[in-house]
Parts: C-alpha cells; structure tokens; sequence
C-alpha cells in the first residue's frame, strides 16, 4: 500500500488528482448501494455524473457521455441478454432441466450421482439463471436424499458448483456476456477458456470438496423445508404426466449456439493469423494494421475464401446463434410439446422482467467506463498500473473480488470491474491479445463469485431451500464459492502463462 501511495505522489498532479476522484467515486458507489440501498442503476449513474464534475470535464459534454456510453454498451447486450432469457425460459418451462438430470444420474448411477450433478448444474445453469435452475432441480435433489437416505446438502453442492461455476464464466449467462462486451473480448474465446477452466473447477468443487463439505452439517441439524417447497416438489418428478424432452435434444440446443460461436471464432483467427503473414509476406509493415489485416482477409487464397469465412463469421454472431437456438427451442421444446403460441408469448414476456434490469445495470456499467475514459481517469489508471508493473489478470480479480464482497451481487461486481478494466486497457501503450482478454474476463468472473455471504440473495436462496442456518450456510456455501472463485482464478492464470 505504501508503494502505491508513493507512486501516485510522484506522479504528475492532474495523475493523482484523477485517481482521487476515481478513489472517491468508487467509495460513493459502495456507500449508495450498500448503507443507502439505492439501486445499482441509479447508483452507477450517479456515480459516473459525480466522477465527470470532479475531474472537470466540460458541463456541456457530460450528457453526451453518459449517453454514448449507455449507446455503446446496450447495442449488443440487450439484443443479446433478451435472447438467452427467452431461451432459456423455454428450456425451464419444457422439463429440459430435469431431463438433462434424470439422465446424467440414469447413466452415472446413484453410487455416482454426485458426479452427474456436477455435469447437470453445469449444463443447465448456460440458458439458466443459478436461481432458477436451483429452484428447478430442488425436488430431484430432495427425492436422491429421501432414497438414498443421506443429507440433502450431499447432492445440492455438487449441483450448485456446476451452476456457480457455468453462471459465471460461459456465456449466454449475463455476467461474462456484459463484461466481454465492455472489455471487447471475443465471446467464442471466453466460451472456449470458459469450459477448459469451468470443468477441472467444477470437478475439484462440486463431488469432492462440495460432498466433503455436506459431510460437515449433521442432517438432523437442518431445518425443515417442506413448508417452503410444498409437498408436491418432493415426489418423485418421474410421475409427472409429460414425459421429459429428450436428453440429446437438450444437449444438442444447449450446446448449438456455444459451437456456432466458438466455431466463428476460431475460423475467424485462423484467417486472420493467415492474412496477417500474407500481409507481411507481400512487404507490409512487421506489425500491419487492422485495416491492412481485414482488406487481406478478402484474399480468396486464403485456407478459406471469403464468402466461407463470412458465413462462418455471420452463423458464429452471438445474434444470429443465439437466435437460431431460441426459434429452435420454441419450436421444438415449445409448439412440439403442445404448447400454444400464446403460451410461448407468455414465457417469452415473462422471462423479459429480470434480464430488463441486467441490462440496465450493464448500460450503467458503460456509462461508468465511457466516462472514465471521456475525464483521462482511464489513461491515469493505466500509466500508475503501468507503473506498479501490476499482472492485468491480479487486478482484474482483485477489483472483482472486493466489489463482489462489500456489495454482494456478482454481476454488478462483474460489470463495475469491467468498465474499470476496459478503461484501463485503453490506456496501455501495448495492445492487449484476444487470448489475455478472455483470460482477463475470466478473472473478473472468478473474482465476482468469491464468497457469497449475507448481502448477497444467493446466500439466502441456498439458505432457505436446503434448510440450514445462517450460520452453517456460512460454514458451507461460502467456504464453496470461495474454493470456486480461487481454484479458477488459478487455473486462468496458469493458462496466461502459456498462451
């Protein structure tokens, strides 16, 4: 701290001064959202309008800000977050979640189950919201315990580190899809590096330390949750009368718009790293420009010609994947299910309420960044990390994470830190890679899941539907969520080393 200190006095003055004011917006933020109990939209926009004042930009020109950076930032998230809600409100509404757990366990077995929930909170939490899917799977979890005869909380933890895990940092969920965006960083890589670090994370969390951890609460010590659920959620959801859509048809819904974008990503690089040697090759400069590496990649010599690229490009859009997989979901887990098209209105009109607000806090999040640029914040942000000689990746996480545990939601932590870091990175005098980008979201995710305490509704969801007490929900989902958010982090951080 000292070392920081004395790097900001030996800066230029106008360098200390906007870091003062940054200092000073971010604790103003804190105190709006947590003692005052404003909402994090508002309290964003407050925020980057007191940020501007302070740091003398132009009065007439702080509109114009605040409005470019909403612009900038709800072009691609709204499109994006109000298609992953539909989708995934259809997939919840079709059983597609209890047939992807029905499966899995079928085919792993009970002596196994903890695996298959593992894999199941995994795959259903990507169109899912983790408090929806929780509140989807609870009465499965709750027939495993009775027939199993073992605690509830052996099944749940494995389950909820999948779900924790996938919510976090493989989009469409909403926290990786804003904070890509804001960050500029290539959805089918953070998808990529989502699932590579996702997995060995949700394995080493969910049937071992999760299973170890609801070993610790003796299951006479819960309480009883029967009141809450209602009887009927805890019998067996095999008597329901609509047979549960198919598992591979679910798989292959879920899994249609992640290959198309991580399709269009990789086939994107590959044409890119191919024109940028082409470029070199015909005496170009060492390091040609963008424009210089998109007029190359029209050459049809290329290992694939342009109208192939271009349809790889178009398919792999985050738009038109995400809306090839609803129209396919309300197709085919909708009308094909007897579902009128009144009913899919409904479900689509209903699952439009929650991501509203994720979208207005995101665009908040841009007003934030934008703003930070706009007042030369940004660049004073930089050259002090610049400076302390700071990895992009330790910061990215650290911020992350003390967001996350003095306000409590993950994603405003998520998209707060990724307007910091974007602004940031657009003062570095070095370009950052596609490949440490996604890495660096990654590490703003990892950081905003770190221990999940009592500012946060997911700490009182889990609460309520597993029956435990404040006290051992401390003792168990926050110690969870905090191995989640450390065993990622380290895990993106060994793969920064390498790539």
């Amino acid at each position: 701290m000292q070392s920081l200190i004395a790097q900001v006095n030996a800066t230029d003055p106008s360098v200390a001064w906007l870091l003062s004011c940054v200092a000073i917006s971010i604790v103003v933020l804190f105190a709006m959202i947590i003692f005052a109990r404003i909402h994090a939209f508002l309290a964003l926009i407050f925020v980057s309008m007191l940020l501007a004042l302070l740091s003398g930009m132009d009065l007439l020109s702080i509109g114009g800000s605040i409005q470019k950076g909403m612009g900038n930032s709800l072009g691609f998230i709204a499109t994006v977050v109000g298609l992953g809600a539909i989708f995934g409100k259809i997939l919840e509404a079709s059983g597609g979640a209890e047939a992807i757990a029905h499966s899995l366990i079928k085919t792993f077995g009970e002596s196994r189950a903890t695996w298959a929930l593992t894999v199941t909170g995994f795959l259903i939490s990507i169109p899912v919201f983790l408090d929806v899917g929780l509140v989807l799977v609870a009465p499965l979890l709750f027939a495993l315990a009775r027939d199993a005869k073992r605690s509830v909380l052996y099944f749940a933890f494995p389950l909820l580190a999948g779900m924790v895990v996938t919510h976090a940092c493989i989009p469409p969920t909403p926290g990786p899809i804003a904070v890509a965006e804001l960050l500029q960083a290539e959805l089918g890589l953070v998808i990529l590096f989502g699932v590579i670090v996702g997995l060995p994370t949700s394995i080493l969390c969910g049937p071992f330390l999760g299973v170890w951890l609801a070993k610790t609460i003796d299951p006479a010590d819960l309480r009883q949750v029967d009141d809450l659920l209602g009887s009927e959620h805890v019998n067996d959801l095999r008597s329901t009368t609509t047979a549960p859509p198919a598992f591979g048809l679910i798989l292959l819904i879920i899994g249609l718009p992640l290959l198309l974008m991580v399709g269009g990503s990789v086939i994107d690089s590959m044409r890119r790293s191919e024109a940028h040697d082409l470029v070199i090759q015909l005496g170009g400069a060492v390091t040609p420009s963008q424009a210089a590496i998109q007029e190359a990649c029209k050459n049809p010599e290329l290992f694939f010609n342009a109208g192939m690229w271009k349809l790889f490009s178009f398919l792999g859009h985050p738009f038109v994947s995400l809306l090839i997989a609803t129209f396919a979901a309300w197709y085919v887990l909708g009308i094909q299910r007897g579902f009128s098209a009144a009913d899919l209105m409904d479900l689509s009109t209903a699952s439009l309420a929650p991501a509203g607000v994720i979208i207005l806090v995101t665009g908040a999040g841009g007003v934030f960044k934008t703003v930070l640029s706009d007042s030369g914040a940004a660049q004073a942000m930089a050259k002090t990390l610049v400076d302390l000689d700071l990895p992009l990746l330790v910061l990215a996480y650290v911020i992350s994470a003390m967001i996350r545990l003095i306000q409590g939601s993950a994603t405003v932590a998520m998209i707060t830190s990724a307007g910091l870091l974007a602004g940031i990175i657009t003062g570095l005098p070095d370009p950052v890679s596609a490949n440490e980008m996604a890495l660096i979201v990654l590490a703003i995710a990892f950081g905003g899941s770190v221990g999940s305490h009592l500012n946060d509704s997911g700490f009182w969801l889990v609460s309520r539907y597993l029956g435990m007490s404040e006290r051992q929900t401390f003792r168990t989902w926050t110690v969870l969520t905090t191995a989640i958010s450390v065993i990622g982090f380290g895990l993106t951080y060994l793969i920064g080393e390498f790539v």
